[in-house]
């Protein structure tokens, strides 16, 4: 990634000041088929409608792109992606977790899908290195109460920070903080939304677990969010804001969403809105010179075989990497690493998938005002 050194190094086109990578990924799932392919399947009995074992996504995807020689190692679900990553040392590796850690068999009633893999299973997560793992999601409590007390143990047993979920609400809503190398902080947010399908009673209480959750886009969820910041910030932190919003399926950005992202900059000093919950990337802004990602796509999903979705992308995403400049919390440079999900794996996308998705990236992007364009190394980078 030729052009992405260059830029971390201080290309007088991208900005001035010194910059910071971040690594920045979309949602993961490692339970069901994933889970049952590693070396501890858990339980693989779920409650959904005609698919009523994990196995039979193990055999889905088989039958899409070839058998798995099971079990896989902890390693396998990331194909190349750490020994591409491990050089850039980014400050930051920030993912939105939609799986239980968890061997509980207290599912939420009335809900269609329940995502858990076995706890034994956890270190799969460890070769990706993530700092922080966002929680604020609608699959963290498809375990119920003990399945989340499980996750949040397993993660920080690892080391793993988390943000959006907690025993009670002020642990949902504190941030994660993690310390960079040239002295500063990061800041990760995480929130939930309604309208990406998460129940409003998992909303975290003064004593009741659960997620960090905005109802709605109104001026009160942005002071919520700004007093939030505002309490914890120092001079020289950057601000992420992970955010899990919108409806699965669909490229447009709704208006009220856009000016929240906007007003989430503004009002509430977030350098970079990390957003997700769509099963396919979405379009790129920039507004007061700070990023905002509408939707990250999957990173990781058992998904092989939906059919009929048009150009959604729904087994492609990207690895975003921007360059963030210390002194502003603005954005220097991105480089996005396409990726393409086969046989439960990450994969690198091929020269085809990485047309493919620049082609739709750009036409959403240019409805946002910036530009999505092919790298000299094949990957794909943004302009403004």
């Amino acid at each position: 990634m030729k052009g992405h050194r260059r830029a971390r190094a201080g290309d007088a086109s991208a900005g001035a000041g010194n910059g910071v990578t971040l690594c920045l990924c979309g949602d993961v799932m490692t339970g069901r088929g994933i889970d049952q392919v590693l070396p501890h399947p858990g339980n693989p009995l779920l409650r959904e409608a005609g698919m009523p074992s994990a196995r039979d996504y193990v055999e889905r995807a088989e039958r899409q792109h070839g058998a798995l020689a099971a079990p896989v190692g902890f390693e396998y679900p990331w194909g190349d992606l750490p020994a591409l990553i491990a050089p850039l040392r980014p400050a930051l590796r920030l993912a939105n977790l939609e799986t239980v850690i968890s061997a509980s068999d207290d599912a939420w009633p009335d809900k269609r899908y329940h995502f858990r893999m076995h706890p034994d299973n956890a270190p799969c997560l460890r070769p990706m290195a993530f700092d922080c793992l966002s929680l604020a999601n609608n699959h963290v409590l498809d375990w119920g109460p003990a399945g989340l007390a499980d996750t949040l143990s397993s993660l920080h047993g690892m080391g793993i920070r988390t943000a959006g979920a907690g025993a009670d609400a002020q642990e949902a809503a504190c941030p994660a903080i993690v310390e960079r190398a040239d002295g500063g902080r990061i800041l990760v947010f995480a929130y939930g939304m309604t309208q990406s399908h998460i129940p409003s009673d998992w909303a975290a209480q003064a004593r009741r677990p659960g997620v960090n959750l905005l109802p709605d886009f109104s001026e009160g969820s942005l002071a919520r969010v700004a007093d939030a910041i505002a309490a914890v910030r120092s001079p020289g932190d950057l601000v992420v804001l992970s955010v899990h919003w919108g409806g699965n399926w669909g490229f447009e950005v709704p208006a009220d969403q856009r000016e929240f992202a906007r007003r989430l900059v503004e009002a509430a000093g977030v350098d970079i809105v990390h957003g997700h919950s769509a099963h396919h990337v979405k379009g790129l802004e920039l507004h007061g010179g700070k990023l905002i990602i509408h939707g990250c796509g999957d990173l990781l999903n058992d998904y092989e075989r939906i059919a009929g979705r048009g150009d959604f992308l729904h087994d492609q995403s990207a690895v975003f990497l921007p360059v963030v400049d210390t002194a502003s919390g603005c954005l220097m440079s991105l480089t996005m690493l396409p990726t393409r999900i086969r046989r439960l794996r990450v994969c690198l996308a091929d020269a085809g998938e990485t047309a493919r998705m620049q082609a739709v990236l750009d036409r959403e992007s240019r409805k946002l005002g910036t530009r999505v364009v092919r790298t000299a190394d094949g990957y794909l980078g943004l302009r403004w």
